[in-house]
């Protein structure tokens, strides 16, 4: 049996998966104990995406303020 494999690189990938399990799960092909698992493991994917793209757009910020810093003779 080939193994099943489920992308959440990115927020969009997350989304997709959540859905697919769903459905999965609506249709009857996988049981609630492991929809719920998975699930789970879809969020805490999510809350490190969302942390590692806040980290990238602080590190922009204090990029852009070093900068300005520069310019102004600070």
């Amino acid at each position: 049996m080939q193994k099943k494999r489920l992308k959440m690189t990115t927020s969009r990938e997350v989304r997709r998966a959540v859905n697919r399990i769903t459905n999965m799960l609506l249709n009857g092909e996988i049981d609630p104990k492991t929809a719920n698992a998975i699930l789970y493991g879809c969020n805490v994917c999510l809350g490190a995406i969302r942390v590692d793209d806040q980290q990238a757009k602080l590190d922009e910020l204090e990029k852009i303020v070093e900068e300005l810093g520069g310019k102004n003779g600070r």
